[in-house]
């Protein structure tokens, strides 16, 4: 059971899953009305009305249900249904519009009473909303608030009886995958915005990658190694290409199956296959494989068909068997829906492709396939254990999402797709729009963006060439759904890190995120390194971070309502930063002086010492207690020398002769809590940074004597007295046992923000 944040500090309330009850959302609302509701009352029995609405909500319910939509109210005969309500997975708008087809073609088989003929009109609008994720499920009222609702309404007022109409955002979002066409203002009836009519779903063509393929070399030679080594020895290995929407997975199959074409002199063929967006028939990759086997291509006739699967099955097959095999297959290319014949169309196409594999090496690649069903899985995996028991040179190839989650049988392999270095991602920049014929310019104002993901990059140009605001360049819509979906796959904990870490910005820490969402210290630290793990976060420094994706960030931040936002900046803002220290604010404290002394000294024959900064913060008051003994007077004539101050602008002098001991070196542990730091606890922690970039060299000046040192503090202002400072050459007051006199000063110096790993210094702070 979890905390939930409501809208303040006191305010709490408890869910499983999600510690952030209410998100900003882009969603897609479906409007569904009947066509002349209420003349068809007025005339029927109210029994048969009665019937008549049980029928149509049963239909439409069931519909919606199957697309994944969130049945949000019934208003008299109208539905309202939202997608990505609560998850969402990119295609929310493909869901709805397929749903909103759907529902017509349902309606229309359905019998009615009387025989009537039921007509609906169904508008799809997309658009922001808030969302109450503890009420999204069917039949929660008042789940999402926003003026796409009403959009959707008013839409459907636009779309002929049996038509579904969408909106500019649907329509761009759907683009590719249904036939659209804009609606013509008829006199007398002009929509208040732009109107398009779904006609129906299209196969999605091949993508297209005519352009140079910039860095990926390192993972091309490893998959192509891998594949050449199942070839080479017979023994079949599965080898996954692992990358976020937008990384260029597809392009890199596509260099991979134009370049590796022989292995050792041997022909390699090539079967590729896409799982499509929620397909029609569960078997349709398999039964495209077939067709790329076959050489089949869409709209062949049927004698076409049969002559090519002919000519395929005769080299492999007794011709007893091709004769029988030939209708099956022919029934698989057909409706592959997954039925007892299309399933027997599958186990021949599986025997075909072994058999192929035994003339001649054959890899298997099957793109995209997270999005196929248990079917097309069990499919790969019965295809690879008969292949690896045969000892076939067959390498199996799939290329999905880092969530993806299904057991890969045998020596699976799995190769990352990294982001694009810098470089990279600059020359591709460069490359897409001087090929849109736009100015290079844009190159520095795009590269901090796109995140080392192509995807990105090519999604930018193109929101460019469409008329994005060049000042602003917001997110593009393609780039905001991917994001989205990488963010709806995290469970509620994790998103709501998350989402306060966006709002946040900057490099992060788990006490900063603990305080931002009012949890316990130590809390959110297993959620972070879950991101770090999932390749959303990237560790910075000790306990450290920062988004791997400019994107993400972004569309993290904006799930929050304002309300949250200012609760978790609040928050934030009284938590301890390193980065925002101010040195010369904080060095009065006397107390805090000594503290300095005591927490920096030493032996020098010790290569490392640890000091957990939380144990200070936790032990200030017998610190204080302890430090405040007064220090015991300096033996007279005791010589005093003034030696060169190291500086972060003077470095160490070189090592000598006289101090070739090891160095005395300091590494400051980050607290795991999120105590309020005193000032004590902040005095030193400042002052352990700076003597560490004064030691940054790994060693102290020549001169120095290689004794125990204090710290003594110096005002950042030349001239103006520090009070409480500690005096040259005098003891550390409350010095214990090992600790002596200092040789010399070590100035605390003011630092910028931005503080680098010293070198040769194992720090982490």
């Amino acid at each position: 059971m979890t905390t939930t944040i409501i809208g303040g500090d006191a305010q709490r309330t408890t869910t499983p899953d999600w510690p952030v009850p209410e998100e900003r959302r882009t969603v897609t609302v479906l409007f569904a009305d009947i066509v002349g509701s209420t003349a068809l009352v007025d005339r029927l029995d109210p029994e048969d009305v009665r019937a008549l609405q049980r029928v149509y909500f049963d239909t439409v319910a069931g519909v919606l249900h199957r697309w994944q939509g969130v049945v949000e109210k019934y208003v008299g005969d109208a539905v309202m249904a939202l997608f990505g309500a609560r998850h969402s997975d990119g295609f929310d708008a493909y869901r709805a519009v397929r749903a909103g087809l759907e529902i017509q073609a349902a309606l229309d088989r359905r019998p009615m009473v009387e025989d009537i003929k039921l007509r609906v009109r169904v508008g799809v609008a997309t658009g922001e909303v808030v969302v109450d994720l503890r009420g999204a499920v069917s039949g929660g009222h008042g789940v999402a608030s926003g003026a796409v609702i009403t959009t959707a309404a008013r839409l459907q007022e636009y779309a002929p009886p049996g038509a579904v109409a969408l909106c500019a955002a649907t329509a761009r979002a759907t683009a590719g995958l249904i036939t659209q066409r804009q609606l013509t203002p008829v006199a007398g009836r002009v929509p208040p915005m732009p109107v398009w009519h779904a006609v129906g779903p299209v196969r999605p063509g091949a993508d297209q990658h005519d352009g140079p393929l910039i860095g990926r070399r390192r993972e091309l030679a490893t998959v192509r190694d891998q594949l050449s080594w199942a070839v080479r020895t017979q023994n079949p290995r599965w080898v996954s290409l692992v990358g976020p929407t937008g990384s260029g997975r597809s392009r890199l199959l596509h260099e991979l199956a134009r370049g590796l074409t022989t292995v050792d002199g041997l022909p390699v063929r090539w079967c590729v296959t896409t799982c499509q967006p929620y397909p029609d028939q569960v078997l349709a990759p398999v039964a495209e494989l077939l067709r790329g086997l076959a050489g089949v291509r869409h709209g062949d006739g049927a004698a076409v068909v049969h002559d090519r699967l002919v000519a395929t099955l005769t080299p492999l097959f007794p011709p007893t068997q091709v004769a029988s095999a030939v209708p099956v297959l022919q029934r698989l290319l057909s409706t592959p829906d997954g039925t007892a014949v299309a399933s027997a169309g599958a186990a021949i196409c599986r025997e075909a492709l072994l058999r192929l594999a035994a003339h001649r090496p054959l890899v298997v690649a099957v793109d995209d396939v997270d999005r196929a069903g248990s079917a097309v899985s069990r499919f790969l995996h019965a295809l690879f254990n008969a292949a690896t028991a045969r000892g076939l040179p067959l390498a199996m190839l799939t290329l999905h999402q880092p969530q993806w989650t299904d057991t890969q049988p045998g020596p699976a392999r799995r190769v990352t797709i990294h982001p694009l270095a810098t470089v990279q991602s600059g020359r591709m920049l460069r490359h897409l729009l001087t090929r849109a014929g736009q100015p290079v310019a844009l190159v520095d104002r795009l590269l901090p963006l796109v995140g080392g993901r192509p995807g990105h990059a090519a999604a930018y140009v193109a929101s460019i060439v469409d008329g994005a605001d060049l000042v602003a360049l917001p997110l593009p819509e393609a780039v905001r759904r991917a994001v989205a979906a990488e963010l709806d796959q995290l469970d509620g904990e994790r998103r709501a890190v998350l989402m306060a870490a966006g709002i946040l910005g900057g490099v992060i820490s788990s006490a900063t995120i603990d305080r931002a969402l009012g949890w316990t210290p130590g809390r959110s630290a297993p959620a972070l390194r879950g991101l770090v793990t999932a390749g959303l976060l990237l560790p910075h420094r000790a306990d450290g971070y920062a988004f791997a994706a400019p994107a993400l960030r972004q569309v993290a931040a904006e799930r929050l309502p304002r309300a949250l936002r200012a609760l978790f900046a609040r928050r934030a803002a009284n938590a301890p930063r390193l980065d925002n220290v101010q040195v010369d604010a904080l060095l009065p404290d006397p107390a805090a002086v000594d503290a300095v002394g005591a927490v920096v000294s030493a032996s020098a024959a010790r290569s490392a010492e640890v000091v957990r900064l939380d144990a200070v913060r936790s032990g200030a008051g017998r610190l204080d207690a302890a430090f405040s003994t007064p220090a015991p007077a300096p033996r007279s004539g005791q010589p005093r020398r003034r030696v060169p101050t190291p500086t972060m602008a003077t470095p160490p002098a070189a090592l000598t002769q006289r101090t070739n001991r090891p160095p005395s070196r300091l590494r400051a542990v980050a607290s795991a809590g999120a105590v309020p730091p005193t000032p004590v606890a902040v005095a030193t922690q400042a002052a352990v940074v700076s003597a560490a970039r004064a030691n940054a060299g790994g060693h102290w000046p020549a001169d120095v004597d290689p004794s125990p040192v204090a710290i003594r503090a110096v005002p950042a202002v030349p001239g103006a007295a520090v009070p409480g400072a500690a005096v040259p050459g005098a003891a550390v007051p409350g010095t214990r046992a090992g600790v002596g006199t200092s040789p010399g000063p070590v100035r605390a110096a003011p630092r910028p923000p931005s503080i680098g790993r010293p070198q040769n210094l194992a720090a982490s702070a």
